[in-house]
């Protein structure tokens, strides 16, 4: 099938006399005929559900279709995009290692970096998305286990040379794990350039409405986690009865091993409710990407074309210094834009505050357009000198293109340009 057609039919496949519309099962416990097949599930929870801390039949829905739209092998949803990240990394790490992340990632997730994982013992290496592959090997260290980016950086826009960061993490034997959030499988699919590892905030445009946080991880099937880098999925696993996740799931070793330890210990997973909703928005996915890149070319021109602004960063304007990047790995510039306006914090503020159809909110992705000031909001917690790596400025503005009419949109803007 092709993507569009995977956004409405994979993941749930009716059949006689059952409902046309993926149900939602609402339940968190499962019936057994005897204690002995509750024991054997207990052995290999992939024989039947346990609980729905674990797994749900509507969750696991979604989480074969998003597998399928990301090429992947299998997927596990969680409660938020942080948790997401959080557990993709804890299933290869531990107190002691260290990983290797661009500089130009969320602000939530450069917390989790540098502050909470470190908290834990786990070293974050800081590297510039423009380095070079030589670079990028120099930073790794004896304990180094993994490398992470963004395909599309929050809020700096730069894009991801995925091959390079693949290429480089593959030569060291470790896994090359990417946060999709701003393309979605739709304009990008990291698996097919290299990433071994797809992380989403849901929540994002694959929801689209607003409506519920959550977050998944793909597996791509692909990498070698037997490849004496990571004993932990090649020795018994003390915690699940002497389990070999390599020995015992091959290629799923690396979700499975999620699953059943991660998300055993952490429960972050998310409800059937939620699932439900998620879903229907990916049926919509295809649809409402096409619409967001059209949209926001047109605004990005706008800006650039405004003698208030002094810069605007977005992968579809042709002079723009990640054009041939996005050219690369993307089939569309997505509908987030990044603005410098003139004057600094109080023209960037007194242009926000202006807006009428336009909401200010700390979210992003939305169907309805929305701003946000990152350095006062989702980059808040860092120090100056974060600031400045991550590319984050005072006049800075992540401006996230929605669905209504474009003239709407850009007479919102005009009007509170005039603000300023």
């Amino acid at each position: 099938m092709k993507i569009e057609t995977k956004c409405l039919h994979s993941g749930y496949a009716p059949k006689n006399t059952e409902p046309r519309v993926m149900p939602i099962v609402q339940s968190t416990t499962y019936v057994f005929d005897s204690t002995e097949d509750i024991g054997a599930v207990f052995d290999d929870p992939t024989k039947a559900l346990i609980y729905s801390r674990f797994a749900n039949p509507t969750v696991m829905a979604v989480e074969e279709k998003i597998a399928a739209l990301e090429s992947g092998a299998a997927a596990m949803c969680t409660s938020s995009g942080q948790a997401a990240t959080l557990l993709s990394l804890l299933n290869v790490l531990k107190c002691g290692d260290s990983f290797i992340s661009t500089t130009h990632i969320y602000g939530g997730t450069m917390n989790l970096f540098a502050f909470t994982l470190k908290k834990m013992g786990i070293e974050c290496i800081f590297a510039d998305p423009s380095a070079s592959k030589g670079d990028i090997l120099k930073a790794f260290k004896p304990n180094t286990k993994a490398v992470f980016g963004e395909t599309l950086a929050n809020p700096q826009l730069s894009v991801l040379d995925i091959e390079k960061f693949a290429a480089a993490a593959h030569e060291k034997g470790v896994p090359l794990i990417v946060d999709n959030t701003f393309a979605t499988p739709i304009l990008c699919r990291p698996i097919e350039f290299g990433a071994d590892v797809v992380v989403h905030s849901t929540s994002k445009y694959m929801d689209g409405h607003a409506l519920q946080v959550g977050g998944v991880i793909v597996d791509s099937g692909k990498f070698d986690w037997a490849n004496g880098n990571f004993p932990d999925f090649t020795e018994p696993d003390e915690s699940y009865h002497g389990i070999s996740y390599t020995g015992t799931y091959g290629k799923l070793a690396y979700i499975l091993k999620a699953r059943m330890q991660l998300m055993r210990d952490f429960g972050a997973y998310p409800s059937a409710h939620s699932a439900f909703l998620l879903n229907l928005g990916l049926e919509t996915l295809p649809v409402r990407m096409k619409q967001y890149c059209e949209n926001a070319q047109i605004v990005a021109e706008y800006f650039a074309a405004s003698d208030k602004i002094d810069a605007v960063v977005y992968p579809g304007l042709k002079d723009g210094a990640n054009y041939a990047l996005a050219r690369k790995y993307l089939s569309g510039p997505s509908g987030i834009i990044t603005i410098f306006v003139k004057g600094g914090k109080a023209n960037a503020v007194k242009f926000m505050d202006s807006l009428k159809l336009a909401s200010n909110e700390v979210h992003v992705c939305d169907i309805r357009t929305c701003v946000l000031h990152p350095a006062s909001a989702t980059h808040r917690q860092l120090t100056s000198g974060q600031l400045k790596a991550a590319g984050i400025s005072d006049a800075q503005i992540r401006f996230s293109v929605g669905l209504e009419n474009v003239e709407d949109i850009l007479e919102d803007i005009a009007q509170a340009l005039r603000e300023i």
